[in-house]
């Protein structure tokens, strides 16, 4: 056995070409077009498209985190001035009522006495 040859595939291309059905099989081929193969030019394309898509989703749900902070914050911002707003509406309402307090006290007919700042 150590003077034969062994026939490996590989060494079987100088015994038996004519035989060989790779050449059916694997038949020289340009670059196809895609209207040859639909299938292949489709499932080229999906990659980009995937891609971008998921590159387009991943921003969108970090600018919805984003607008759900900033909606937070502003929600905070309104609950706070809200209740300063209704704090001073409170302090105006009773700041009117001592002041009408204040002017039901003068008497009807009473007469104006003008306050000169020069006089004192």
């Amino acid at each position: 056995m150590l003077g034969e040859t062994s026939l490996l595939p590989v060494e079987l291309q100088s015994v038996n070409q004519p035989a060989s059905t790779n050449r059916r099989i694997l038949k020289p081929c340009g670059t196809p077009s895609q209207k040859d193969n639909p299938t292949i030019a489709i499932s080229m394309a999906e990659p980009s498209t995937t891609d971008q898509i998921a590159e387009r989703v991943e921003r969108l749900l970090l600018r919805h985190a984003e607008l759900q902070r900033t909606n937070a914050l502003l929600a905070d911002q309104v609950s706070a001035l809200t209740q300063e707003r209704d704090s001073l509406k409170s302090r105006l309402n009773a700041a009117r009522a001592r002041i009408d307090a204040l002017l039901e006290r003068l008497p009807a007919n009473a007469p104006v006495t003008p306050v000169h700042k020069d006089a004192e």
